[in-house]
């Protein structure tokens, strides 16, 4: 996790995020959103690193978690917006591993909104080995907005969702990656 939480921290109070307690920045409507957005660029510690000698699956999704959480707090939600009521859930995740990261990797990561409407957001992670630009996973998630008291979703309030359009507009010329929108199926011949 790389935050410097013990384990006997976490086992007391629960998983911490590297962002958890950390306020989104104010939003300024007139700034240029970056396309797509890069916000966090972590170093492989030694408890991403498995049996295989490379980073272990699971950590590909933390990765990009993190990721999820700096983008949230980027368009405005952190933990005064949740204890208000609301948040954003994952519903769906879809990871390819493209290459291995190894014990000290710096990587790169960019996160790119594909699409959204007042409930969703599908987003899509890329991340590339620092040094040498390599392409190692991407990874695709579909958000829903809740109320948390009610336990569904619910639209998103009109300042975050203006926050959200902002983003997919700036997002609108990239190109859609080429993973995206892809399922899960072993290929056959026809018979």
């Amino acid at each position: 996790m790389g935050t410097g939480t013990d384990s006997a921290e976490v086992a007391e109070h629960g998983f911490r995020t590297p962002l958890e307690g950390v306020a989104a920045a104010a939003w300024n409507a007139a700034a240029a959103v970056p396309a797509p957005l890069r916000l966090i660029s972590p170093t492989v510690p030694a408890e991403w690193v498995d049996y295989n000698g490379h980073m272990s699956e699971s950590c590909y999704l933390l990765a990009f978690g993190d990721q999820s959480d700096a983008f949230f707090r980027f368009i405005g939600i952190d933990e005064a917006y949740r204890a208000a009521g609301h948040s954003l859930f994952t519903v769906q995740t879809m990871i390819f591993n493209l290459a291995e990261a190894h014990l000290g990797d710096r990587l790169n990561l960019s996160l790119q909104l594909l699409d959204a409407d007042d409930r969703r957001l599908h987003i899509f992670h890329a991340m590339h080995n620092a040094d040498s630009g390599e392409l190692l996973a991407t990874g695709e998630q579909m958000l829903v907005h809740v109320d948390l008291a009610a336990g569904r979703s619910a639209p998103m309030p009109p300042e975050l969702h203006a926050r959200v359009k902002a983003v997919l507009a700036a997002h609108a010329a990239l190109p859609v990656p080429a993973q995206a929108g892809r399922n899960i199926a072993i290929r056959r011949e026809p018979r």
